[in-house]
């Protein structure tokens, strides 16, 4: 398995993967090293990101393989669905998912997604609007909503 850091916009970001796929995407809560070299099956990822940071990306196109339970992986390919600068429930999530009553086991599977902003848990929020949590932090989820809103607010000053 190879993972490398890169610097981003929420932070030092860590990348792990192999030939098989990207299996988690982190941002750290210290400071770090950047890597010197990425390794090349991580390049790709790394280049992906750093587009989407700053915003010429809106799509990933990635090999990904994150471990995980079906029912998990069940909920992180619906994640990929929501599109992007859209948010939706946890309620609408599992509505999606053929089973209202099953918000609880989705709001889980959803903070254990090793793909951060890839697999992007952070477009779903509180069905009052709330954006609730966020194993990254609400600080990071708030930015990443406001960073993909095609809405963006001026200063008035």
């Amino acid at each position: 398995m190879e993972t490398c850091i890169i610097n981003s916009p929420l932070g030092f970001t860590k990348i792990v993967g192999d030939v098989d796929g990207i299996t988690q995407v982190t941002v750290l809560n210290s400071q770090e090293k950047e890597t010197d070299i990425i390794p090349v099956e991580l390049e790709d990822c790394a280049i992906q990101l750093k587009e989407y940071f700053e915003g010429i990306r809106t799509q990933f196109n990635l090999k990904l393989n994150a471990e995980g339970t079906d029912f998990q992986k069940r909920v992180w390919a619906a994640l990929e669905q929501i599109p992007h600068g859209k948010t939706t429930s946890y309620l609408e999530l599992s509505k999606t998912l053929g089973d209202v009553k099953a918000i609880r086991a989705v709001a889980n599977a959803n903070g254990k997604n090793p793909l951060w902003i890839i697999v992007p848990c952070h477009r779903v929020i509180g069905s009052n609007g709330s954006l609730t949590g966020y194993a990254g932090g609400l600080h990071r989820k708030q930015w990443l909503i406001n960073h993909e809103s095609p809405y963006k607010q001026q200063s008035l000053f």
